[in-house]
């Protein structure tokens, strides 16, 4: 987070016309905010120095949520979404999957400004509608993990790990390092959340593992509605 003399300095992520606007807006917040840079893409801007060292980054495309909470579990980040979409199910995942705020593309330029100095400062700018939705659908899901031990368990997985489970049972021949590229990560770091997934699952290797993800459908990464997304 930035200090209070620092600028907030944030990283745009989307097409050229709408991000050059974007970054206009930023730029007449100045010296309480800089632009850190851009990128076309979440997978661009995965890459790209300027963006780990951004204190919000501001998506101006609309992506799935999968792909949100791959984004954020790769490294942690203050995202904020801006989008024309009224699809509050899949804000919702969004929210769940990492995103902490969303701007509408109709919003003023002092609502995106003050979204991208509330998010900087560790709050949430989502609407109390979604709030109240998310919290519900947490507490159904726990009451579910309640009645099933199994499931109890797989709820203990981080993202990360669930990915790492995801990448496995997708091909179970796959070399360990071809698997660790698969999920930019080193061989090392594999190992080490395989330990932990054998650790909370009480599996012992791969093939415990493969059985088991196939057995509990864990093949693909679901968003926090219960919908599995592909790997």
């Amino acid at each position: 987070m930035a200090t209070c003399t620092d600028p907030i300095r944030v990283f745009i992520i989307g097409v050229p016309l709408l991000r050059w606007g974007l970054e206009r807006m930023v730029q007449t917040a100045h010296p309480r905010c800089e632009v850190a840079g851009g990128a076309d893409s979440l997978d661009e801007a995965r890459t790209m120095e300027s963006r780990r060292a951004a204190h919000v980054v501001v998506l101006a495309v609309d992506v799935a949520p999968e792909q949100i909470a791959t984004f954020c579990a790769a490294s942690p980040v203050k995202l904020i979404l801006v989008t024309g979409s009224r699809d509050e199910g899949m804000l919702d995942r969004a929210i769940v999957a990492g995103l902490r705020g969303v701007v509408r593309i109709g919003d003023s330029p002092e609502t995106f400004l003050k979204a991208i100095a509330k998010v900087n400062e560790g709050e949430l700018w989502i609407d109390r509608g979604a709030t109240g939705r998310i919290f519900l659908a947490l507490a159904r899901e726990k009451a579910a993990e309640r009645r099933d031990p199994e499931r109890a368990k797989i709820a203990t997985l981080t993202l990360r790990e669930r990915h790492t489970i995801a990448a496995v049972a997708s091909d179970a021949a796959a070399p360990g390092k071809v698997i660790a590229d698969r999920l930019c990560i080193s061989e090392h770091t594999l190992r080490n959340h395989l330990t932990s997934i054998y650790s909370k699952l009480s599996l012992a290797n791969r093939v415990d593992l493969y059985a088991y993800a196939n057995r509990h459908s864990l093949q693909q990464v679901p968003d926090q509605r219960g919908r599995a997304g592909s790997f």
